[in-house]
Protein backbone atom coordinates (compact mmCIF):
# COMPACT_ATOMS: atom_id res chain seq x y z
CA UNK A 1 0.00 0.00 0.00
CA UNK A 2 1.04 3.63 -0.50
CA UNK A 3 2.10 5.45 2.61
CA UNK A 4 -0.70 7.41 4.27
CA UNK A 5 -0.08 9.74 7.20
CA UNK A 6 -3.61 10.41 8.47
CA UNK A 7 -6.11 7.85 9.72
CA UNK A 8 -9.64 8.83 10.70
CA UNK A 9 -11.41 6.75 13.35
CA UNK A 10 -15.10 6.54 14.05
CA UNK A 11 -15.67 6.28 17.81
CA UNK A 12 -18.80 4.29 18.76
CA UNK A 13 -18.62 0.76 17.41
CA UNK A 14 -15.10 1.18 16.05
CA UNK A 15 -13.06 2.19 19.10
CA UNK A 16 -15.71 1.79 21.79
CA UNK A 17 -17.84 -1.34 22.05
CA UNK A 18 -20.99 0.70 22.58
CA UNK A 19 -23.13 0.09 19.49
CA UNK A 20 -24.68 -2.94 21.17
CA UNK A 21 -26.03 -0.57 23.82
CA UNK A 22 -27.33 1.95 21.30
CA UNK A 23 -29.04 -0.92 19.50
CA UNK A 24 -30.74 -2.02 22.72
CA UNK A 25 -31.57 1.39 24.10
CA UNK A 26 -33.06 2.90 20.94
CA UNK A 27 -35.62 0.08 21.08
CA UNK A 28 -36.19 0.41 24.82
CA UNK A 29 -36.46 4.19 24.65
CA UNK A 30 -39.02 3.95 21.87
CA UNK A 31 -41.02 1.45 23.92
CA UNK A 32 -40.83 3.66 27.01
CA UNK A 33 -42.27 6.49 24.92
CA UNK A 34 -45.09 4.35 23.56
CA UNK A 35 -43.61 3.37 20.19
CA UNK A 36 -42.36 0.13 18.64
CA UNK A 37 -38.93 0.18 17.00
CA UNK A 38 -37.72 -3.10 15.53
CA UNK A 39 -34.20 -4.45 15.90
CA UNK A 40 -33.58 -3.91 12.18
CA UNK A 41 -34.71 -0.30 12.46
CA UNK A 42 -32.47 0.25 15.48
CA UNK A 43 -29.52 -1.19 13.57
CA UNK A 44 -30.13 1.17 10.65
CA UNK A 45 -29.52 4.13 12.96
CA UNK A 46 -25.85 3.32 13.61
CA UNK A 47 -23.80 6.52 13.10
CA UNK A 48 -26.85 8.19 11.56
CA UNK A 49 -26.62 11.97 11.78
CA UNK A 50 -29.23 13.74 13.91
CA UNK A 51 -31.00 15.54 11.02
CA UNK A 52 -31.51 12.24 9.21
CA UNK A 53 -32.51 10.38 12.37
CA UNK A 54 -34.99 13.07 13.38
CA UNK A 55 -36.65 13.16 9.98
CA UNK A 56 -36.83 9.36 9.79
CA UNK A 57 -38.15 8.77 13.33
CA UNK A 58 -40.75 11.52 13.13
CA UNK A 59 -41.94 10.23 9.76
CA UNK A 60 -41.97 6.63 10.99
CA UNK A 61 -44.17 7.43 13.97
CA UNK A 62 -46.06 10.31 12.34
CA UNK A 63 -45.13 12.70 15.14
CA UNK A 64 -43.10 15.89 15.19
CA UNK A 65 -41.92 15.19 18.74
CA UNK A 66 -41.20 11.45 18.61
CA UNK A 67 -37.46 11.79 17.90
CA UNK A 68 -36.85 14.37 20.63
CA UNK A 69 -38.66 12.28 23.23
CA UNK A 70 -37.12 8.95 22.22
CA UNK A 71 -33.60 10.33 21.94
CA UNK A 72 -33.82 12.01 25.35
CA UNK A 73 -34.84 8.71 26.92
CA UNK A 74 -32.12 6.84 25.00
CA UNK A 75 -29.49 9.26 26.31
CA UNK A 76 -30.71 8.63 29.86
CA UNK A 77 -30.54 4.86 29.45
CA UNK A 78 -27.11 5.02 27.84
CA UNK A 79 -25.62 7.27 30.50
CA UNK A 80 -27.01 5.07 33.28
CA UNK A 81 -25.46 1.98 31.70
CA UNK A 82 -22.05 3.53 31.11
CA UNK A 83 -21.95 5.09 34.56
CA UNK A 84 -22.74 1.74 36.15
CA UNK A 85 -20.51 -0.57 34.09
CA UNK A 86 -17.98 1.72 32.45
CA UNK A 87 -17.29 2.28 28.75
CA UNK A 88 -16.14 -0.91 27.01
CA UNK A 89 -13.38 -0.82 24.42
CA UNK A 90 -13.24 -2.82 21.24
CA UNK A 91 -10.54 -5.53 21.31
CA UNK A 92 -7.00 -4.21 20.78
CA UNK A 93 -8.15 -0.57 20.58
CA UNK A 94 -5.51 0.87 22.90
CA UNK A 95 -2.67 -1.36 21.65
CA UNK A 96 -3.43 -0.51 18.03
CA UNK A 97 -3.62 3.24 18.58
CA UNK A 98 -0.42 3.24 20.60
CA UNK A 99 1.49 1.40 17.90
CA UNK A 100 0.12 3.54 15.06
CA UNK A 101 1.03 6.68 16.96
CA UNK A 102 4.50 5.31 17.60
CA UNK A 103 4.90 4.64 13.87
CA UNK A 104 4.19 8.31 13.15
CA UNK A 105 0.61 8.25 11.87
CA UNK A 106 -1.68 11.17 12.59
CA UNK A 107 -4.86 9.88 14.25
CA UNK A 108 -8.13 11.81 14.19
CA UNK A 109 -11.58 10.96 15.57
CA UNK A 110 -14.53 11.57 13.23
CA UNK A 111 -17.75 10.82 15.08
CA UNK A 112 -21.50 11.34 15.19
CA UNK A 113 -21.17 12.06 18.93
CA UNK A 114 -21.06 15.66 20.18
CA UNK A 115 -17.69 17.17 21.30
CA UNK A 116 -18.40 17.09 25.04
CA UNK A 117 -19.29 13.41 25.17
CA UNK A 118 -16.59 12.50 22.64
CA UNK A 119 -13.83 13.96 24.80
CA UNK A 120 -15.36 12.66 28.02
CA UNK A 121 -15.67 9.10 26.68
CA UNK A 122 -12.14 9.08 25.29
CA UNK A 123 -10.68 10.46 28.51
CA UNK A 124 -12.54 7.89 30.59
CA UNK A 125 -11.19 5.09 28.38
CA UNK A 126 -7.65 6.56 28.29
CA UNK A 127 -7.73 6.95 24.49
CA UNK A 128 -7.82 10.74 24.39
CA UNK A 129 -4.07 11.32 24.13
CA UNK A 130 -3.69 9.26 20.95
CA UNK A 131 -5.63 11.74 18.81
CA UNK A 132 -4.53 15.00 17.29
CA UNK A 133 -8.04 16.41 17.08
CA UNK A 134 -11.73 15.51 17.11
CA UNK A 135 -14.24 16.17 14.33
CA UNK A 136 -17.88 15.84 15.40
CA UNK A 137 -21.12 15.82 13.43
CA UNK A 138 -22.29 18.92 15.31
CA UNK A 139 -19.64 20.86 13.37
CA UNK A 140 -21.41 20.30 10.04
CA UNK A 141 -24.95 20.70 8.73
CA UNK A 142 -25.47 17.04 7.97
CA UNK A 143 -23.98 14.04 9.74
CA UNK A 144 -23.33 10.55 8.39
CA UNK A 145 -24.14 9.06 5.85
CA UNK A 146 -23.71 12.45 4.15
CA UNK A 147 -20.04 13.13 3.30
CA UNK A 148 -20.00 16.51 5.06
CA UNK A 149 -18.13 15.46 8.19
CA UNK A 150 -15.25 13.81 6.32
CA UNK A 151 -15.04 16.66 3.84
CA UNK A 152 -14.90 19.09 6.76
CA UNK A 153 -12.18 17.01 8.42
CA UNK A 154 -10.06 17.04 5.27
CA UNK A 155 -10.61 20.75 4.67
CA UNK A 156 -9.81 21.64 8.28
CA UNK A 157 -6.62 19.57 8.31
CA UNK A 158 -5.73 20.54 4.71
CA UNK A 159 -5.73 16.95 3.50
CA UNK A 160 -6.48 15.35 0.15
CA UNK A 161 -9.33 12.89 0.88
CA UNK A 162 -7.90 10.19 -1.38
CA UNK A 163 -4.72 10.24 0.71
CA UNK A 164 -6.53 9.48 3.95
CA UNK A 165 -8.07 6.35 5.43
CA UNK A 166 -11.31 6.20 7.40
CA UNK A 167 -11.83 3.31 9.82
CA UNK A 168 -15.56 2.65 10.25
CA UNK A 169 -17.81 -0.08 11.62
CA UNK A 170 -21.24 0.81 10.20
CA UNK A 171 -22.85 1.23 6.78
CA UNK A 172 -23.69 4.90 7.41
CA UNK A 173 -20.11 5.64 8.37
CA UNK A 174 -18.71 3.77 5.38
CA UNK A 175 -20.96 5.65 2.95
CA UNK A 176 -20.04 8.99 4.49
CA UNK A 177 -16.29 8.43 4.19
CA UNK A 178 -16.53 6.90 0.72
CA UNK A 179 -18.61 9.75 -0.68
CA UNK A 180 -16.09 12.23 0.70
CA UNK A 181 -13.35 10.48 -1.27
CA UNK A 182 -11.54 8.78 1.62
CA UNK A 183 -10.27 5.24 1.41
CA UNK A 184 -12.39 3.16 3.76
CA UNK A 185 -11.44 0.33 6.09
CA UNK A 186 -14.36 -1.44 7.71
CA UNK A 187 -14.17 -3.29 11.00
CA UNK A 188 -17.71 -4.71 11.04
CA UNK A 189 -19.62 -4.46 14.31
CA UNK A 190 -23.12 -5.92 14.72
CA UNK A 191 -23.45 -6.79 11.01
CA UNK A 192 -21.22 -7.70 8.07
CA UNK A 193 -21.22 -5.57 4.89
CA UNK A 194 -23.49 -6.70 2.07
CA UNK A 195 -22.23 -6.95 -1.51
CA UNK A 196 -23.00 -3.33 -2.36
CA UNK A 197 -21.30 -1.96 0.74
CA UNK A 198 -18.32 -4.24 0.22
CA UNK A 199 -17.59 -2.54 -3.10
CA UNK A 200 -16.97 0.74 -1.26
CA UNK A 201 -14.22 -0.70 0.91
CA UNK A 202 -10.47 -0.58 0.43
CA UNK A 203 -10.06 -3.16 3.19
CA UNK A 204 -12.28 -5.17 5.50
CA UNK A 205 -10.60 -6.40 8.67
CA UNK A 206 -11.78 -8.55 11.56
CA UNK A 207 -10.43 -6.46 14.43
CA UNK A 208 -8.44 -3.29 14.98
CA UNK A 209 -5.11 -5.03 15.49
CA UNK A 210 -5.12 -5.98 11.80
CA UNK A 211 -4.58 -2.29 11.04
CA UNK A 212 -0.96 -2.79 12.02
CA UNK A 213 -0.51 -5.02 8.98
CA UNK A 214 -2.29 -2.52 6.73
CA UNK A 215 -0.22 0.40 8.03
CA UNK A 216 3.10 -1.39 8.29
CA UNK A 217 5.24 1.59 7.25
CA UNK A 218 6.92 3.69 9.90
CA UNK A 219 6.57 7.39 9.06
CA UNK A 220 9.04 10.08 10.03
CA UNK A 221 7.43 12.81 12.13
CA UNK A 222 10.21 15.33 11.45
Amino acid sequence: MERQSTIFFDMDGTLLDTEKYYRRFWKQAAQDCGYCLTDEQALSMRSLGSPFAQEWINHLFESETAYTRIRARRVELMEEKLKKDGIPLQPYAKETLAELQDRGYRLVVVTATDPERTQRYLKETALFSYFQTFICATMVKRGKPAPDIYRYACETLKLIPQETYAVEDSPNGVRSAYQAGCQVIMVPDQTQPDEALGKLLTYKINHLYELLSVFSTRISTN
